[in-house]
């Protein structure tokens, strides 16, 4: 398989599912993974040191990969997720100084708001021409004189 074959395959696989929201998801809850390494001196927040700490980013990533690879579950996993972000800031570093309880959030917000298999809506426009063609198709099939004829440009 050529490099060319293979990225048209994912961008098909891509498209059919929440990708930027997952992504963005699994980075924030990685980002808030790291941070729990960070030294001591660099900790702003120690929070609740043990479990929660822990699960919560680690809980994040995973509701990222289960976004990703079952999109048809994406408003329960992204549910669960904007509340295991929100759920960050007290048990991690201030979420992972901020920057991924904001990842978290903005990728299960889009994960949320992904719908699948929609047209891509027109402009106005578009819709406009679009009407004015057929008004004008109307008019010349019912043998009228056409709209706006004997007016200046």
């Amino acid at each position: 398989m050529t490099f060319t074959q293979w990225r048209d395959r994912f961008r098909g696989w891509r498209g059919h599912r929440p990708f930027a929201g997952g992504v963005l998801l699994v980075l924030g809850g990685a980002e808030i993974l790291v941070t729990m390494k960070a030294p001591l001196p660099v900790i702003l927040h120690v929070g609740m040191q043990g479990l929660a700490g822990y699960l919560l980013p680690t809980l994040m990533v995973l509701c990222g990969l289960l976004i990703i690879f079952n999109p048809t579950q994406r408003l329960f996993y992204s549910i669960i997720a904007i509340l295991l972000s929100l759920g960050t800031w007290l048990t991690s570093n201030i979420g992972g100084f901020v920057i991924g309880l904001l990842m978290g959030a903005v990728g299960s917000s889009l994960s949320f708001g992904w719908l699948p298999d929609q047209e891509p809506r027109s402009s106005r426009r578009q819709r406009r021409k679009e009407l004015r063609t057929e008004h004008t198709a109307d008019a010349v099939r019912q043998g009228g004189p056409l709209p706006g004829a004997g007016k200046t440009a």
